[in-house]
């Protein structure tokens, strides 16, 4: 048997938690470094599984499946595509980017650490379980600890972000649910083998209440609209780390979801439904643009931004085609880049002046340099600047999304100037102007603390210039996938 390299992948923050979990609370250097340590161990195997992935091969790679429950079809059983290895690799970098940014932070250490190593660890499981009773325990796994961890770590308004996030979500896992248990039954093999079920097919009818159960059940953490409302709210309460997860990887869960067992299992499902599934994308794109041009918390306009690029994300999903799907998943990676940095940089901002608020700052760029300068480069990434790899994927959404549906395209791109001029306002506010002499000896990053930034820009750049990079693995995963559609 070859090495098991995704257990391996998901595993190192399993470990790291056990080892953090026997520490005395005190030794604080220890959690972090173990947690540091985990975190690299799978960032390094997933850069491993990313250059020998195999893009001329359509499928699944790296399959490990092994016999859980006979009796209700349940097997252990990881693999990956060119749909969801970007997605782990993403998951790699921001958790690594994520513990690094944290180093500082002194508030019972150990349990914030435990408490992301074991979100990450569910994390990885759902982008590789392919059984859908692992997938749906992963996906659980990967949402109950954000309740702890804003409201006892995050800051304005924690209790009732938290509580609001935890809500929704759970609304959504009670869609998931039946969902699951529906195409389980209805596809008469008693297996929750998510290739045995969409090989043996499933009945029109049935594809079109599993797609509508998966769309609104996984919906809601793709800050679909209108269930996006938890979003904001939630990104503005979390401390760093958890907003640059929250933001960046966990709200692609939702996608994913959709991606992976909705409109997998029910091709059908999509064609029926996916007039209704861009209408509800292109509403997010554009109330996320015309809602963030009003605010004037840093944070919150992170957040609209997220759910209007969020939208573009079910956008290109409700082509159905090669080019919008492959810019749907692309644009999953490099928005969960971008925001990861955003948060980062807003992080060390507040960390060092105490508020988020855009009229209380102003001249940043001549304050803080190095942080400004990683905010701005995630500014530009949004707002699609080319050369940059959010540019492909909005690129390839809108193309489709105009050949597809041609005037929600249209208002799709109106969208994207909106958030175009908020963003460039925020921008200018923020970091140039004139300084607010309270903040005129806050202290910029140390370089230590600028080499996680900086690996999130490297990969920016990195996947901007170089596309086929993402393409090639994205496309080797789609091609199949739209076959289905047809």
């Amino acid at each position: 048997m070859s090495f098991p390299i995704l257990s391996a992948i998901m595993l190192s923050p399993g470990l790291g938690l056990l080892a953090v979990l026997f520490l005395p609370r005190e030794n604080k250097r220890a959690v972090r470094w173990i947690s540091l340590l985990s975190a690299g161990l799978s960032l390094a195997l997933t850069l491993y599984a990313y250059a020998v992935f195999d893009t001329t091969a359509k499928g699944l790679q790296f399959v490990e499946r092994v016999l859980w429950v006979k009796s209700l079809g349940i097997y252990y059983f990881l693999a990956v595509d060119g749909i969801s290895l970007p997605l782990v690799l993403l998951t790699s970098i921001v958790f690594f980017t994520g513990v690094w940014t944290m180093w500082d932070l002194e508030k019972r250490v150990k349990e914030f650490f435990a408490l992301m190593l074991l979100m990450v660890l569910g994390v990885y499981g759902v982008f590789m379980a392919l059984d859908l009773f692992f997938l749906f325990v992963f996906y659980d796994v990967s949402l109950f600890p954000m309740y702890p961890l804003i409201a006892i770590w995050g800051s304005t308004r924690k209790e009732y972000g938290a509580l609001k996030l935890t809500l929704y979500l759970l609304a959504g896992s009670a869609l998931v649910l039946p969902g699951i248990l529906y195409v389980y039954f209805q596809s008469g093999l008693f297996s929750f083998d998510l290739m045995e079920i969409a090989a043996a097919g499933l009945p029109p009818s049935v594809q079109s209440l599993g797609f509508l159960l998966f769309l609104f059940g996984f919906g809601v953490l793709a800050g679909l609209w209108p269930f996006h409302t938890w979003s904001p709210v939630g990104h503005v309460a979390a401390p760093t780390a958890v907003s640059m997860i929250h933001a960046g990887v966990l709200m692609k869960l939702g996608a994913y979801g959709v991606l992976r067992v909705g409109m997998f299992l029910c091709p059908q499902g999509l064609v029926e439904w996916s007039p209704l599934m861009a209408t509800l994308a292109t509403v997010g794109i554009v109330y996320g643009a015309l809602v963030g041009l009003a605010q004037t918390d840093l944070k919150y306009v992170i957040g609209y931004s997220s759910v209007s690029h969020m939208g573009l994300v079910s956008l290109g999903l409700a082509t159905g085609t090669l080019g919008g799907v492959d810019g749907a998943v692309f644009q999953m990676f490099a928005h969960g880049i971008m925001t990861a940095l955003f948060f980062s940089s807003v992080g060390h901002i507040y960390d060092r002046t105490h508020t988020k608020l855009i009229p209380e700052l102003g001249g940043m760029a001549k304050v803080m340099p190095r942080a400004s300068f990683f905010f701005i480069l995630a500014a530009l990434a949004g707002i699609g600047v080319p050369c940059l790899a959010s540019f492909w994927a909005e690129l390839l959404v809108f193309i489709n999304g105009f050949q597809v549906y041609p005037a929600l395209g249209t208002a799709a791109v109106l969208g994207l100037v909106v958030s175009a001029l908020f963003m460039l306002r925020v921008v200018q506010r923020t970091f140039y102007g004139e300084k607010n002499q309270k903040y005129a000896a806050a202290p910029d990053m140390s370089a230590v603390m600028v080499i996680p930034r900086a690996l999130l820009a490297g990969a920016i750049l990195l996947f901007g210039l170089l596309p086929r990079l993402m393409l090639d693995t994205i496309q080797s995963g789609v091609a199949p996938l739209v076959e289905l559609f047809k």
